[in-house]
């Protein structure tokens, strides 16, 4: 099923990924309110076009969330692990015109098990995982879990990590995706009503730590890092297939060591 535009989505958490995803659905035709903690931000919501709401995780109460969740479809995409500020989340949710959610997680969820992870492996227990689960197991609405693997793109550029420490597990490999591509899964996922699933998200190639750190680096024109292999080797491999077969999706980002 593919969804005409002109909806109205809510975005909880408007930064890194939430101000370029608000920005583009809006060149969509999409109605966007966005929400921030803070209030120097608000104008520049406005200017442009979204609409601004001030909205904090843990102090969640229906006076100041329910104007904000006037919409159709709510999009999670705050790093915060507050399971009970979620819950209190979910509540208002129920009592709002939301009837579809997607929630921003990690790849972080899964445990370096030295071997290739898709959507069916075990995670760990932990708050991000819990409340994955607040949010899936909940009939009022229909919730698409989308796993983002490291992200990078524009301001954030990993040549800029790991600053005067050494790199551990040189020999692991990396997991990443672009913020144009978190971007475009979020929107093609709208687009296709492709509710009541999880996703990983991750580009398709995967080189060494090494590799990886060394290049990032050169681009930016620094001095090579410093890596430390005295660990025992713990990896994972994030695999992305389902999202690309389901959304019939191909990644603008799936070459990591171009420049």
């Amino acid at each position: 099923m593919i969804i005409v535009a002109m909806m109205n989505v809510s975005i909880l958490g408007c930064g890194w990924l939430g101000k370029p995803l608000a920005t583009y659905l809006i060149s969509k035709e999409f109605i966007i309110k966005g929400s921030t903690t803070s209030v120097e931000k608000l104008q520049d919501f406005k200017n442009l076009g979204i609409n601004p709401f001030l909205v904090d995780i843990d102090k969640v109460n229906e006076e100041t969330i329910q104007p904000f969740l006037t919409s159709e479809i709510l999009i999670v995409a705050i790093p915060s692990k507050n399971v009970l500020g979620f819950k209190n989340l979910i509540r208002e949710i129920e009592k709002s015109t939301i009837k579809k959610v997607i929630f921003i997680s990690s790849t972080s969820v899964y445990p370096s098990l030295n071997k290739e992870m898709t959507e069916e492996d075990v995670t760990i227990n932990s708050p991000l995982v819990e409340i994955e689960n607040a949010f899936g197991e909940n009939s009022c609405f229909g919730t698409t879990i989308v796993r983002f693997a490291g992200l990078f793109g524009y301001e954030r550029q990993p040549g800029n990590w790991f600053q005067n420490k050494k790199i551990p597990h040189p020999k692991g490999f990396v997991n990443m995706i672009h913020q144009d591509d978190c971007v475009e899964i979020i929107y093609q996922i709208i687009q296709q009503d492709v509710f009541g699933e999880v996703f990983n998200a991750c580009s398709n190639h995967h080189p060494t730590r090494k590799e990886y750190y060394l290049n990032a680096r050169k681009v930016l024109k620094k001095e090579p890092p410093v890596f430390d292999d005295s660990s025992p080797l713990k990896y994972k491999i994030i695999n992305a297939d389902k999202v690309q077969k389901q959304l019939r999706y191909t990644f603008i980002h799936d070459n990591l060591l171009v420049d």
